[in-house]
């Protein structure tokens, strides 16, 4: 292939991938964002984090409104909003190639809803192990393909559920815990940890959802949306 079609080819991927970023709005829901906090919360996270896929930089907004961390960064493929600018260290970058530097940089790398996006799971990995410092924590969440909103969906339609042709080009790439179990560990960092959201759609009345119709009860795995992998990098 002539350097020239070499050139034409990346990009027409560069528009392909910032379309698909386009198309999945850049943001992701309540329910996500406030796991994220708990979780930050119950483990104590502090100094350097970075937002990795940031998209519109709703959860680059309340990492700086907690307070608790030294610097705020972000990255994302869409450029930088403009009530961030000087707020957040932004770094407008395709996740699907290695962001330049920064190695052993921060504390937490957090990647909200961003895996599914990408063409290469274990090279995300394998990227915030390095942009990690040395016992740093790295945080993942992703549409649970394991609750029986998703499972039913793949029995009846033959897809996960944030994979049938609404979800796509925006959703890609669909994990299940052993998946990522197995990426974490292939990329060094010790077994994850998983937590839910506890907010998760009946099937076929996605708007009501498993916890409004049991008052509460119905929580975890089977009954969550979303789902959450922490795991540290060795010290």
């Amino acid at each position: 292939m002539s350097q020239t079609s070499m050139s034409q080819t990346s990009t027409a991927i560069l528009e392909h991938r910032t379309k698909a970023a386009e198309l999945s709005g850049g943001t992701s829901g309540n329910a996500i964002y406030s796991m994220i906090e708990r979780v930050i919360a119950e483990r104590g996270l502090q100094g350097r984090i970075l937002d990795y896929g940031a998209g519109v930089g709703q959860l680059t907004r309340r990492l700086i409104a907690l307070g608790r961390f030294q610097s705020v960064s972000a990255t994302d493929i869409m450029a930088v909003p403009g009530d961030l600018a000087g707020k957040a260290e932004w770094m407008e970058q395709d996740l699907n190639v290695p962001l330049p530097g920064h190695d052993d940089a921060f504390d937490v790398v957090v990647a909200a809803e961003v895996i599914e996006h990408l063409e290469n799971p274990r090279f995300m990995i394998r990227e915030i192990f390095r942009l990690l410092r040395p016992g740093g924590t790295a945080i993942v969440t992703t549409p649970n393909n394991e609750s029986w909103r998703s499972l039913i969906a793949l029995l009846v339609r033959g897809h996960f559920m944030a994979f049938g042709e609404t979800g796509y080009p925006a959703h890609i790439t669909a994990l299940l815990r052993q998946d990522l179990t197995r990426i974490f560990q292939e990329a060094s960092f010790a077994t994850p940890d998983f937590h839910f959201t506890n907010s998760g759609g009946i099937p076929g009345h996605p708007a009501v959802s498993w916890q409004q119709a049991s008052f509460g009860l119905l929580k975890g795995l089977r009954y969550s949306d979303n789902v959450l992998a922490i795991a540290k990098k060795p010290g």
